[in-house]
């Protein structure tokens, strides 16, 4: 009895696997039934070493609150939203791949209850409704206009914390900016830790949606501006802000 189980047990992990691999490639690292989807990620255990850097600045219970998970991908901080008792999570992405995942690992790891939608952040106002989390990471690089869509995020979806995380190249330093500069003024912009967004026409790590990285102090006058006030800021590239009720204006 005991071999048959055995056997049993093989040939259920054999049809996990089998499925896990229909599915791929998968750029979130998750484990499913002990088996991972993503083991040789180039970044290694992703997303689960970045997330483990800030956990602790999250609510640990999310009981009764509504999460927004924007740029879902695989739905790994769906989940960990989910495991943290939120009543409603949703999930959007425009990968139609990225959607049969998460919606494959949610269910497969018992979390069925999360909901995965095709919609871009550019159209998050169909939504019709605002979120007590809201999540936005890894996306911000991915865009053509990405000041737009963090407007367009503060106007319809976000309610009060915003958890933000981009890649981020140049200094890391920051400075004391003034209001207003006069025309004459040209050597500021010559300054490292003045607020900088490098485009990139063509690629960038090899893949063609890379177009634009901004330097820390870009990230944080693009929040700010966004109407984000920044209560943390606990992983090189991650915030958590929350939604100040204001105009976006410029200055």
């Amino acid at each position: 009895m005991k071999t048959m189980k055995i056997a049993a047990d093989h040939k259920e992990d054999d049809e996990l696997r089998r499925q896990i691999e229909a599915l791929g490639p998968w750029f979130h690292n998750l484990r499913i039934g002990g088996i991972e989807t993503a083991p040789d990620h180039f970044l290694g255990d992703y997303p689960a070493f970045k997330f483990e850097r800030f956990a602790q600045a999250l609510p640990e219970d999310l009981t009764g609150k509504t999460v927004l998970d924007i740029g879902c991908n695989a739905g790994f901080y769906s989940i960990e939203m989910k495991r943290r008792g939120a009543a409603q999570v949703l999930g959007i992405d425009s990968d139609d791949r990225y959607l049969a995942q998460a919606r494959f690992a949610a269910e497969a790891l018992g979390h069925s209850g999360i909901s995965f939608e095709n919609l871009s952040v550019y159209d998050v106002g169909k939504l019709g409704r605002r979120f007590d989390v809201v999540i936005f990471m890894g996306v911000l690089y991915h865009l053509r206009h990405p000041l737009l869509a963090l407007d367009l995020i503060h106007e319809h979806v976000t309610r009060d914390l915003f958890v933000f995380q981009s890649m981020q190249r140049g200094s890391q330093e920051l400075m004391d900016l003034e209001e207003n500069y006069p025309f004459s003024e040209v050597g500021i912009f010559d300054r490292p830790e003045y607020p900088r967004m490098h485009f990139i026409e063509h690629r960038y790590a090899n893949d063609p949606t890379n177009w634009w990285v901004p330097n820390r102090a870009c990230v944080e006058a693009m929040l700010r501006s966004s109407g984000y006030e920044i209560l943390g800021h606990p992983e090189e590239e991650v915030y958590v802000c929350r939604h100040l009720d204001q105009e976006v204006t410029h200055g």
